[in-house]
């Protein structure tokens, strides 16, 4: 992972000048956001270590309740199937669909199927499923994802939204639904599992396919073009973006422009984030130092602008909605740790990427706007 540094604000004007916005980019009467989400998986556990937050007036508040304050009004939880941790596996999510769902909030479901953490770089299958085929994984995949969804459903917490898979962009359940020499025919038959057993729960619920592919048009292109060829459906494009990661807020808006247009479908920003600070709360490493991006430095205020900058040019490409990754996992908070083998001891890689800081106070300046 490389940090990507603009030569200049002249620079980054120009860029943004090119594709028809403004630097900083401006609300647009003619879209608006309506999925302004929050990734919260690992609020259950701060929760019951029983962390404190304080809104913007320094006034202790459940951190859900300050979230809606800011204007989120979609959770995403992801589901891994069976973590060391215990934490974020199928009966947590659906326990903790009851309090997203009691505040008014919809609700994304981020399948990883994997015991832990899934990303363009490891896909790697659940143990359970590691001596399984491509013709089990299709039914492996359908019936975990029919099975939660109808569990959520039964108990009034139908998810409004689901993912199958996370930032997929080379495949997943590696190696058997891994993308070699461009051969999407094992990916497309597990997509399928995982859309069919959605509808199959529930016809409304929205199928998301996420990749993190906003760094680059090509690789956008050929990831989804494969997919189609393939007769795979989906019902929303969801994309990851970190400026510091994948590029310039021009090319995010080419990016959202052309998915929109090319596969006639909505699209999300499913994570964003940006550091409000270069120091470390505790022994883990995090996983951005700092950033500087369109000229913003890293910073209490910048992190807000960041956003805000993230928001418009989604809004102003076409897109429908945003999530912020984890903007309540703050540290140090022992107990709630990056490695699922090792929640108890292991730190946060995220600590100063969450909107709350180092006391659970919340940056008081950070929105989510339709």
């Amino acid at each position: 992972m490389k940090l990507r540094n603009l030569a200049g604000t002249a620079a980054a004007l120009a860029a943004l000048i090119t594709v028809g916005i403004t630097a900083p980019p401006t609300a647009s009467a003619a879209n608006s956001l309506t999925m302004l989400g929050a990734d919260v998986s690992t609020l259950q556990r701060s929760d019951e270590l029983g962390l404190k937050f304080y809104n913007a007036a320094g006034t202790q508040q459940d951190a859900l309740d300050i979230l809606k304050a800011d204007g989120v009004n979609y959770a995403r939880l992801r589901v891994w199937n069976n973590p060391a941790s215990g934490y974020n596996n199928a009966a947590k999510v659906a326990a903790y669909a009851k309090t997203v769902k009691a505040k008014g909030l919809k609700l994304l479901v981020d399948f990883h199927y994997s015991d832990t953490w899934a990303d363009p770089g490891k896909q790697g299958k659940p143990a359970a499923w590691a001596s399984h085929n491509i013709t089990q994984l299709q039914t492996d995949v359908y019936d975990y994802t029919y099975n939660l969804c109808t569990t959520l459903k039964a108990q009034g917490t139908t998810p409004d939204s689901v993912q199958i898979g996370n930032e997929i962009n080379l495949g997943m359940l590696w190696n058997d639904g891994k993308v070699v020499n461009n051969d999407f025919t094992n990916l497309s038959l597990l997509l399928k599992a995982g859309y069919n057993a959605t509808k199959a729960c529930n016809s409304s619920t929205q199928v998301i396919i996420h990749t993190a592919n906003s760094d680059s048009l090509t690789n956008a292109r050929w990831f989804y073009d494969g997919i189609k060829a393939k007769g795979v459906n989906w019902d929303i494009t969801g994309l990851s973006y970190y400026c510091m990661w994948h590029g310039t807020l021009a090319n995010l808006y080419n990016v959202i422009t052309d998915m929109r247009t090319r596969y006639s479908k909505p699209v999300v920003i499913a994570e964003t984030a940006f550091p409000f600070t270069a120091s470390n709360a505790d022994s883990t490493s995090n996983s951005v130092t700092s950033a500087t991006c369109e000229g913003i430095t890293t910073s209490w205020a910048g992190q807000a602008t960041e956003f805000s900058y993230v928001q418009n040019t989604a809004r102003n490409a076409g897109a429908i909605g945003v999530f912020y990754w984890e903007p309540t996992w703050y540290g140090p908070n022992t107990g709630n740790g990056w490695d699922p083998a090792n929640i108890a001891t292991s730190g946060n890689g995220w600590d100063n990427m969450a909107t709350f800081d180092w006391t659970g106070h919340v940056n008081p300046t950070i929105k989510w706007t339709p």
